[in-house]
């Protein structure tokens, strides 16, 4: 009995690993998203599994049978519908309860966006700190303040739709020259390294309307 934890490419399926493709195929089933996009991988590299739909929305309800299935002696396999499972989606709580009932846990390394972006931005990178998606509403200010303050490099991801007001907004907190760098479509044919000041950032996409999943490296704040 164990679970499996296996990043899957974030655009180009070549970024899939060896291991991933044999453990996917070694699985008794692949806990997923969305089947829709993970029956894509799997048809594209041949593989026949049974799909059990693991996701933020059901995951208090899921986690139960799922312990119960690797108590059993099943291996199970979670991923994401791009990049490592447990960073901004379901995982956390599946794995809290595997450890709590002695169940082997293992995470492969593989694909995600946060590091590429964080490398090829130009900013410093020995140093920086994650903060997924900021607040929508609540406490979106409150969190825009602390990280004004912040002197590692902060990574963000952001939608397409919002990344217009997010710059607007860190150009209030942040001050004009913050470097940024907006990387979107990672991997992909598109892809895309927006760098330079808030302000030229934000112009750019004010004349470009921004498609695509993208990650936002923020400089740190100088001493």
């Amino acid at each position: 009995m164990k679970l499996y934890l296996i990043p899957t490419p974030i655009g180009n399926l070549e970024d899939i690993t060896l291991r991933a493709l044999r453990l996917l195929k070694e699985a008794d089933a692949v806990l997923c998203e969305d089947s829709r996009i993970t029956a894509k991988l799997l048809h594209h590299f041949q593989i026949e599994k049974p799909m059990w739909q693991f996701h933020q929305h059901n995951e208090h309800q899921k986690i139960n049978s799922i312990i119960e299935q690797l108590k059993s002696g099943k291996t199970l396999a979670l991923v994401s519908d791009a990049g490592t499972p447990g960073i901004s989606d379901a995982a956390f709580l599946l794995v809290r309860n595997c450890i709590e009932n002695n169940i082997a846990v293992e995470c492969l390394p593989g694909a995600t966006s946060i590091i590429p972006a964080l490398v090829q931005s130009g900013l410093p990178c020995e140093r920086f700190c994650y903060e997924g998606f900021l607040p929508h509403k609540k406490g979106r200010q409150t969190r825009l303040k602390n990280l004004a303050e912040e002197t590692r490099t902060i990574v963000l991801l952001e939608s397409p739709h919002r990344i217009v007001r997010c710059l607007q907004e860190m150009k209030t907190f942040f001050g004009e020259e913050r470097k940024v760098c907006v990387s979107r479509e990672l991997s992909k044919k598109f892809e895309e390294n927006i760098r330079g000041s808030i302000t030229e950032v934000l112009q750019h996409f004010e004349k470009h309307e921004p498609k695509g999943e993208i990650v936002l490296i923020v400089e740190g704040k100088k001493d």
